[in-house]
């Protein structure tokens, strides 16, 4: 009944925020380009408890889509039809932008809203391609500014929990991690921008980036090769992975007990995984698991953790030990919620207790190309728009 009452009180919090005692005279003031279903959960929900932000304006390609998502989460100014996410740019009264367009709109819109002295939270996968974020990010650097692509994850205490438990020893050498996020059949529809090529569409792209991202923090290390690659192709949609499963090389954890050269990470990311026995639906795999030479932690759910979780913990005092097993459990704050008190950190000039910066997601970005040119699919589409000239492009 306890855990039942405290998963009841975070859902609620989640949706009901606290707001702030002592709300700033001059708060960062964000817009939204795009009315997207994600954006609500990401940022506007967590600005309400936050004392230094407002969200003040929202841009879509419809007006009446911009209205109706205006008026239903209190934006006090909605551009609408043509040229609305470069009016939302050109208002001197938004100070930050948040970018949940689809992917392939990520690299256009971010340079713009650079270009036009905003700050941005961007959505992951950062880009198309490596370069296309190597770009940005120089670029925002030359304008002095901040962008942060969003891998809230990173920012929940139990994410951070598990690279604790992994970096004290406990386990041993690392050996193996094992990272999924995937869904069962329903969920990503035929006419899902997921679904779109030319919009950055690929399970690798949406859902894989998240298992190479964690396999990557919590190594401590950047994959040396892919070992394998394959992609599940659909014929109705010959250049999206559907599903893709890879194995990657690693170099030995830093900080381990003793040198290794065998760390592996193989990865999971699909769309439509097939029922079992075929009839018996699927329940989404979302975990990350990590194995060394004196035991083994999981964390269940790890990209939404607030919602639910578990880290389990097997492990011996020496290899070939009696294993002792515990289950804990770290909510804390919303893992968005810590990823914008970081965000505002860093504009504030102050050092944020958590942060992953440039090279990060330029890494992240090469690894994803590295894996769908092995699977034969090849990169997204590179952006054609227009975008500012700098001395980074």
């Amino acid at each position: 009944m306890a855990s039942l009452y405290g998963f009841v009180k975070r859902i609620y919090l989640v949706f009901n925020p606290p707001a702030p005692e002592a709300p700033s005279a001059s708060p960062l003031r964000f817009g939204i380009l795009g009315a997207a279903n994600i954006a609500p959960i990401a940022l506007i929900l967590p600005v309400k408890n936050h004392s230094d932000a407002v969200v003040k304006a929202v841009a879509a390609r419809d007006q009446g889509r911009a209205d109706a998502f205006a008026k239903k989460h209190g934006i006090p100014k909605a551009y609408g039809g043509a040229g609305s996410y470069q009016k939302l740019l050109d208002d001197p009264e938004i100070d930050v932008v948040y970018n949940p367009l689809p992917n392939g709109l990520h690299y256009e819109w971010t340079m713009k809203a650079l270009a036009a002295g905003k700050h941005v939270l961007l959505e992951k996968p950062s880009t198309n391609t490596a370069e296309e974020t190597r770009r940005m990010f120089l670029f925002a650097q030359e304008k002095g500014l901040v962008l942060l692509e969003a891998f809230h994850y990173r920012f929940h205490p139990a994410t951070r929990r598990v690279k604790e438990i992994i970096d004290s020893g406990e386990l041993g050498t690392i050996t193996k991690i094992e990272a999924s996020l995937a869904v069962p059949g329903g969920f990503i529809k035929d006419n899902d921008i997921r679904m779109v090529y030319d919009l950055g569409g690929g399970s690798m792209m949406d859902m894989g980036c998240y298992p190479l991202s964690i396999s990557r923090y919590l190594a401590g290390a950047d994959p040396t090769k892919v070992i394998s690659a394959k992609a599940d192709i659909h014929p109705k949609f010959p250049q999206i992975d559907i599903g893709t499963t890879a194995t990657l090389a690693f170099p030995s954890l830093r900080g381990s007990i003793e040198s290794h050269d065998g760390l592996t990470a193989t990865l999971h990311a699909h769309f439509r995984l097939p029922p079992q026995l075929g009839f018996l639906p699927r329940w989404p795999r979302a975990f990350v698991r990590v194995a060394g030479t004196r035991g083994t932690v999981e964390l269940n759910n790890f990209p939404g953790p607030w919602i639910y979780h578990s880290i389990t913990v097997e492990s011996s005092e020496h290899e070939g030990g009696p294993l002792r097993r515990r289950t804990e459990k770290h909510y804390g704050n919303l893992g968005w919620t810590t990823q914008l008190e970081a965000f505002v950190n860093k504009l504030r000039g102050h050092t944020p207790e958590h942060w992953h910066d440039a090279q990060d997601s330029i890494t992240n970005m090469e690894w994803i190309e590295a894996i769908y040119k092995e699977t034969g699919l090849g990169s997204r589409p590179v952006s054609t728009a227009e975008v500012p000239r700098t001395t980074a492009t």
